[in-house]
């Protein structure tokens, strides 16, 4: 109960109060699940489903060009004011130069058609390009933009088991693999959500996977 009562206040969080600013990784920790250097650098981002862009914009230095997608208005109104290219929920997935980086950060739980995304994602990413992909544990769909309107995604991810090792494993077995993405590593992180009157924060896990292309 307490998963879906979080959920729901992220939403009125970000569409009436303007709070709900999350934290998912940093710079710092996305170059080390890449193994990346400490000057790495590349032309092209992307980061789907970006909310109101506070952790696109940790990472947005690493990056000529940031583009973001996401369907709340009020989060689009931020973006374009952090000066984010944002990309058409249904386009994005066209662009010819392609991107160095797409980032996928709870959001792969949040959309109905998820396998359809994983396979855009690969028709747009640079040769030796990454993904980083992060779900929130433990995994439990929930669809708010649903067009059947039950909140229930069109694509289920295969995901069992109930521990984080179990769940994050399933992942990589059942999803990530047979569609041709190699883990470079994974882990788990906290998923940190503004708070209120009432609490500081609000938080739940992340299961964290940094991919590249088979």
């Amino acid at each position: 109960m307490f998963y879906f009562i979080f959920i729901y206040f992220l939403k009125i969080n970000f569409r009436i109060l303007r709070r709900g600013s999350m934290f998912v990784i940093s710079d710092r920790q996305f170059r080390k699940l890449f193994h990346l250097a400490d000057d790495y650098r590349a032309e092209r981002m992307l980061d789907l489903g970006a909310g109101d862009g506070a952790t696109t914009a940790l990472l947005a230095s690493m990056f000529d060009y940031v583009h973001v997608t996401e369907m709340s208005w009020p989060m689009k109104r931020i973006l374009a004011a952090r000066g984010f290219t944002i990309e058409d929920v249904e386009g994005w997935s066209q662009r010819p130069d392609g991107y160095d980086v797409i980032c996928a950060l709870n959001l792969l739980d949040r959309c109905s058609r998820p396998l359809t995304l994983l396979e855009q994602m690969k028709t747009v990413l640079k040769p030796n390009g990454l993904v980083l992909v992060a779900l929130a544990w433990p995994f439990r769909p929930y669809v708010e933009f649903s067009p059947t309107g039950d909140h229930q995604p069109e694509q289920v991810l295969d995901i069992d088991g109930q521990s984080f090792e179990e769940q994050a494993v399933s992942m990589m077995r059942n999803v990530l693999k047979p569609l041709a993405f190699r883990v470079v590593s994974w882990s788990r992180l906290p998923y940190l959500c503004e708070g209120d009157l009432e609490r500081t924060f609000y938080h739940l896990n992340d299961m964290i996977f940094a991919l590249k292309l088979d």
